[in-house]
């Protein structure tokens, strides 16, 4: 639930432009309904995604052709406001988006039926709790009013600070703001302290004096993204699902042997300088396969997404963010990371 609400900070925060979705005939590639040989058409896979560094490398297997080298037929959706992504991906407009943990298990929690397939990233620093000059600890925010996005990853990070520190929510006076409009209050001295994540991260970080007080660097494991997808596409297209996996894999290969390329798709996609892109992308560690697939393993700390998923789902019950936890046992599905290092075993 780390509504990383993107209402897009190239645009000075311009209201975010809902992309309505259309579904229009596929064209003749010579698959069959499940995306497989022998039929006369592919279907189209509806596939949103906004601005965080682990997510923009979805531009780069677009405009690289890496999803038409896995045989699958894409609608890449770019959303400048990352809520709206949700919204589309619960309203069935999307068949998979790049979204976070938080915000899947939230969705669950509302009755959406969807399955977690890959892992892209976990923020290192890119999420922050940023503070005014005089806030010089953690107990320095007792009494202080925060800007938060209420239910997004920067409130979790924020009670995580807060419960490491001793204090307790109500120890703080939180206003709940729209991420954008709360690193905007910050910076207009409005609040003593803001949670936000890159690129929101910068505005907030103008005001004279502010600071960085703790970041998702500081509690590993806590801030993960990843590829969500529908129940129904697992079930009637798992071949598509598959290729989706296949084709992030091939991009980070392609991003490693083309760094150049790359990196000009992605900060042109973020609006960023390539200097700029490089600096966010250093707050966030981008999963290997081999991250991946530990990733999926059950474990007693957040480097289990099942751990993680199950502390997350306590936080939004406890904080009155979801009426009841949701049913976590079919949340995550490893099969597609599997198959695909099954694939890249070499030939014996």
């Amino acid at each position: 639930m780390k509504r990383r609400r993107l209402l897009s900070w190239l645009g000075c925060f311009l209201a975010a432009l809902f992309l309505s979705i259309s579904c229009a005939p596929a064209p003749d590639s010579g698959g069959s309904p499940n995306g497989t040989p022998g039929s006369t058409t592919t279907p189209i896979v509806r596939m949103g995604f906004s601005v965080w560094p682990g997510w923009v490398p979805w531009q780069v297997t677009q405009e690289a052709k890496i999803f038409d080298q896995n045989q699958i037929n894409v609608d890449l959706k770019w959303f400048d406001g990352y809520l709206d992504s949700i919204n589309a991906l619960n309203a069935g407009q999307l068949d998979g988006n790049a979204q976070t943990l938080n915000d899947t298990i939230s969705s669950l929690a509302a009755g959406a039926d969807q399955v977690i397939v890959l892992t892209n990233d976990n923020s290192t620093g890119n999420d922050k709790i940023i503070v005014s000059a005089e806030i010089k600890t953690i107990a320095d925010l007792k009494g202080k009013r925060v800007a938060v996005e209420e239910g997004t990853v920067d409130h979790f990070l924020l009670l995580l600070g807060l419960k490491k520190a001793g204090l307790a929510p109500e120890d703080i006076q939180i206003q709940p703001l729209e991420t954008g409009a709360a690193a905007a209050a910050f910076v207009a001295g409005q609040v003593d302290a803001v949670g936000v994540f890159a690129p929101f991260t910068t505005k907030a970080l103008e005001r004279p004096g502010s600071r960085e007080l703790f970041s998702s660097r500081d509690f590993p494991g806590a801030i993960s993204d990843h590829l969500a997808v529908s129940r129904k596409l697992v079930d009637e297209q798992p071949a598509a699902v598959q290729a989706l996996v296949d084709s992030w894999f091939a991009t980070l290969d392609y991003i490693k042997q083309n760094p150049e390329k790359s990196y000009s798709i992605m900060a042109q996609r973020a609006g960023v300088s390539v200097e700029e892109y490089r600096e966010y992308e250093a707050g966030t560690k981008i999963f290997t396969l081999e991250d991946n697939l530990k990733a999926f393993q059950p474990g007693n700390d957040r480097s289990s997404l099942v751990f993680a998923a199950q502390e997350i789902s306590d936080f939004l019950t406890s904080s009155g963010l979801a009426k009841s936890k949701p049913n976590l046992n079919k949340l995550f599905d490893d099969r597609f990371v599997k198959a695909y290092a099954a694939k890249r075993q070499p030939a014996t």
